[in-house]
């Protein structure tokens, strides 16, 4: 392969991959202890999305979790959960809105909207990362704590052995006489 075609390729596929964000889209949302929210996403035929949702604060650590369908019928539900994820395929679509073609964007005007996009990303991903180390934290400080009680546990029973020990071996090499 000659170095013009693999500089090519290179070009392809940086191209490729700086395209790749554009078509996925996200949304981070915190429900409060006790609220109810309902969301609404417009989806094309044969969109597939994904719901991703995890509870790291609050109430029992547990949420209700649905998905319906415009007619209201339930495709997805999960009652007291802490994570989980709902995945589907899109197949009744009431109506898509075209956008024509001429609307020309400015290649700076590109570039600015998929860095914000990569920039959403980031922020979504660190604030998930954020809610993991806590979880991991919080599970990590608990089995210090038992560890350390375990552990003060068994120093308090080996000291009462070897006192034990010691009181009996006395007594045992102990010389009565009786006169």
């Amino acid at each position: 392969m000659s170095p013009r075609s693999t500089i090519f390729l290179v070009i392809h596929a940086l191209a490729l991959l700086a395209w790749l964000p554009a078509l996925i889209s996200s949304h981070m949302i915190e429900v409060p202890a006790g609220k109810k929210e309902c969301f609404f996403e417009d989806l094309h035929v044969h969109d597939k999305m994904t719901v991703t949702y995890q509870v790291g604060e609050g109430g029992h650590l547990d949420i209700d979790f649905w998905l319906t369908d415009p007619s209201g019928k339930v495709l997805g539900k999960q009652i007291k959960q802490d994570t989980g994820s709902v995945a589907m395929v899109s197949f009744n679509v009431h109506g898509v809105i075209y956008v024509s073609g001429d609307d020309v964007v400015a290649p700076v005007e590109r570039e600015i909207r998929a860095l914000a996009a990569g920039l959403t990303s980031v922020k979504d991903e660190q604030e998930y990362i954020v809610v993991r180390e806590r979880t991991h934290r919080n599970t990590a400080e608990s089995t210090n704590s038992r560890v350390k009680w375990w552990s003060i546990l068994q120093a308090i029973v080996l000291f009462s052995v070897v006192a034990w020990q010691i009181y009996y071996l006395k007594s045992f090499f102990e010389v009565k006489r009786v006169i």
